[in-house]
């Protein structure tokens, strides 16, 4: 959905800034055949054998032509679907560092909480999808029980954000903190940080005395945004990008606002297998080229998040 900046447990993810055109439509469920992909993208148009850095790539990708990503595609505006294709930060991003690798990004819709899993069944090739770099899912552990659940993957860092709190325009509950919300219905997306966020905090209201969070988990953001507009919920944690652009967009302004600061900022991560380490170095390389030659700006700019750039593009550089 950090700046934009947190969110996602072992399978999760995050989102920064103010933006747009509110985009609801419905995340398709991944199927192991890949069938669901946005065959409208235009990601890395630049032929292979032109392109700077297409050298870099493993030898079966620059022979297909195609980075298969996957993500959850309704989370704007960070990526949501338009007209049948993929469009946002991430989308656009991909075709920047498309066009440096001589390949095309071609996005597949999945649920997030699905995504390691299908890259680890090989069913894409990477991960794109405002999933937050955390120590967690370098390692393969489930944060909530800190158990071993996979091998893992690698992230290539690209972006940074931070979770919000959004609330019916107006605040009509007074919510100005996660202490307010102990004892109040909170609806979100789940297998995300924010998620592992609001269980720690209800975990946080028993021990103080207070009541639990009552967690309403649905597998898509708009879902949760639609129980927060109908007044079934008190507020939605989210990305603060996505928040920021929900709060501005979203009944042109009337229905939502954030209120309090960014929670737990972090880095945003491409996910790729550990066994693949040649497609992670040159994704890297391809950030760290689309950062000096201003193209990485210029996206951000367009969609008004400049908050969450970065400087460098790390690999595994999140805690």
């Amino acid at each position: 959905m950090t700046a934009r900046f947190t969110r996602r447990t072992t399978a999760s993810r995050s989102r920064i800034a103010a933006f747009g055109a509110i985009a609801v439509a419905g995340t398709l469920v991944l199927t192991g055949c890949g069938d669901q992909t946005d065959k409208g993208g235009d990601s890395g148009s630049s032929s292979t054998s032109s392109a700077p850095l297409a050298s870099k790539l493993p030898a079966d990708i620059r022979k297909a032509g195609v980075i298969k990503v996957g993500s959850d595609i309704a989370y704007p505006p960070v990526e949501y679907m338009e007209n049948g294709k993929a469009v946002g930060v991430d989308p656009d991003i991909a075709d920047a560092l498309g066009k440096q690798l001589g390949v095309k990004f071609d996005f597949q819709n999945g649920k997030f909480d699905q995504l390691i899993v299908g890259l680890q069944a090989n069913r894409f090739n990477a991960i794109m999808s405002a999933m937050n770099d955390t120590k967690a899912r370098q390692d393969g552990v489930d944060s909530d029980t800190g158990k071993k659940v996979g091998n893992g993957v690698d992230f290539v860092d690209y972006f940074t954000a931070g979770t919000s709190i959004l609330v019916q325009k107006g605040n009509p509950k007074g919510i100005k903190s996660l202490d307010d919300l102990c004892g109040q219905v909170v609806a979100l997306q789940k297998g995300t940080t924010s998620e592992g966020i609001a269980k720690t905090q209800s975990t946080k209201c028993t021990k103080d005395g207070k009541k639990a969070i009552t967690l309403q988990t649905f597998d898509t953001d708009p879902e949760a945004l639609l129980r927060l507009k109908q007044g079934a919920s008190v507020a939605d944690l989210n990305d603060f990008p996505v928040a920021a652009y929900n709060a501005k967009t979203s009944g042109s302004g009337k229905d939502f606002e954030v209120v309090g600061d960014q929670i737990e900022a972090g880095p945003y991560g491409i996910a790729v297998s550990k066994e693949n380490t040649q497609l992670r170095d040159a994704i890297q390389a391809a950030v760290a080229a689309i950062i000096k030659n201003g193209d990485y700006q210029k996206i951000l700019e367009k969609w008004n998040v400049t908050q969450g750039a970065v400087t460098e593009s790390k690999i595994n550089g999140g805690s």
